[in-house]
């Protein structure tokens, strides 16, 4: 007689419930092994489409003679992180994996080349989602490296361009984000941060704040001119929006779908109020507002705010929004005199002067620092909006690599 134990043990689950899309346009581009004028270093991605996060090791290009080699302390998750992440950013062009996400990168410089002039080791440093650009263009030259004619390459998920390349390593390599331990760029995509800034919360800014600052600084913000100014959605991007028009001395409205979010958009500087689902709302800031930043990345009707656009007014598209075309009724844009723009982050110059400005005026998102173990936990609340108090999320690189 044979005496049989049996063990049960539950399948091993995913931690969290992130949810991936397109499987079909999903693209596998394995990392070839490290080849001359590259180093490896450690990095936090998703290796293949469906899968949890897991330590990888990445190739990095070793300093050239234009290059900064960061030490990473500090990289923001933004939302473009879960929406790449998960490969939900197209419909017609897939994410590739292995994934290492992060443009909010902060860290410490500790080495240059030869004819880096801008910094030098220990200096604290900061890049956002441009990696590299042309840099001979019209918008490049002009300090809109965002609006490359050739096109920039973003952080990570990216190729280098065959056009042009200011970066070194392998030119058939992807390039990894900032959820790493070390990373290299070309010293004008790098930006000084000033003196006193708390490094955990100056990676949204290189994301969020530049995508809220751009428009306010282009549509004349800037200047000194007082305007009423609205801001559409109050969750990462539009508090720090709220935050910034407040500071730069205008009249902000909040706009929201939710009467719920009127105490914290109050409470991050807005000087009132409209629930865009309510038309007695609406009509209290009907024709009063002269520019409106909108931050909501789903199809929605624009026509609530285009009442409230005074004449000649402004209504700026940040929200990732499609492949759906939105709609509008052209006949108040005629009788108003009014516009509908588009804005995407912002170029290097702009960067630093925010930079500046968030120093000088105490601006800052309101953050919740995390280690690499939970990222799922964060990637499933960004995703399925349990983030309900616009905190943005800010991976620690050192204390990661000690787990």
């Amino acid at each position: 007689l044979y005496t049989i134990k049996f063990e049960l043990r539950a399948p091993h689950p995913r931690r969290k419930d992130m949810k991936f899309s397109n499987a079909n346009l999903a693209r596998s581009r394995p990392l070839p092994p490290c080849g001359e004028g590259e180093f490896e270093t450690t990095a936090w991605g998703i290796e293949n489409f469906g899968e949890d996060f897991k330590t990888l090791t990445v190739p990095k290009p070793e300093v050239g003679e234009r290059d900064v080699r960061i030490e990473m302390k500090f990289c923001g998750i933004c939302h473009t992180d879960v929406h790449m992440c998960l490969n939900e950013m197209s419909d017609t062009d897939g994410t590739m994996y292995p994934v290492v996400p992060g443009h909010e990168l902060v860290g410490t410089v500790s080495e240059v080349g030869s004819g880096v002039t801008k910094f030098k080791p220990g200096d604290n440093v900061a890049v956002g989602c441009i990696r590299d650009s042309c840099l001979q263009c019209q918008p490049c030259r002009e300090g809109d490296e965002n609006y490359c004619d050739k096109k920039f390459v973003h952080t990570y998920n990216t190729l280098k361009s065959k056009e042009y390349s200011h970066i070194g390593g392998n030119q058939e390599t992807q390039n990894f984000g900032g959820y790493t331990k070390f990373d290299v760029f070309h010293e004008h995509f790098v930006l000084k941060i000033p003196e006193g800034m708390p490094l955990d919360k100056t990676p949204p800014i290189l994301c969020a704040g530049i995508t809220m600052w751009s428009p306010l600084e282009h549509w004349g913000a800037t200047r000194g001119e007082k305007m009423n100014i609205g801001v559409v959605g109050v969750g990462g991007l539009g508090t720090m929006g709220i935050k910034l028009a407040a500071a730069l001395g205008h009249r902000v409205v909040a706009i929201s779908t939710s009467p719920n979010k009127e105490q914290i958009a109050l409470e991050k500087g807005a000087h009132g109020f409209v629930v865009s689902r309510d038309p007695s709302s609406v009509k209290k800031e009907e024709k009063q507002l002269n520019l409106i930043l909108n931050t909501v990345s789903a199809n929605h009707s624009i026509a609530p705010y285009v009442k409230m656009l005074a004449t000649n007014g402004v209504l700026v598209q940040l929200g990732c929004v499609g492949p759906k075309p939105m709609e509008y009724e052209q006949l108040p844009m005629m009788f108003g005199r009014l516009s509908i723009a588009g804005s995407l982050i912002g170029g290097i110059p702009a960067t630093a002067k925010l930079l500046e400005f968030c120093q000088a005026h105490d601006i800052y998102p309101d953050i919740e620092v995390v280690t690499a173990d939970k990222l799922e936990e964060v990637y499933d609340k960004l995703q399925n909006c349990r983030n309900t108090n616009a905190t943005r999320y800010v991976l620690d690189i050192k204390k990661s690599l000690e787990l």
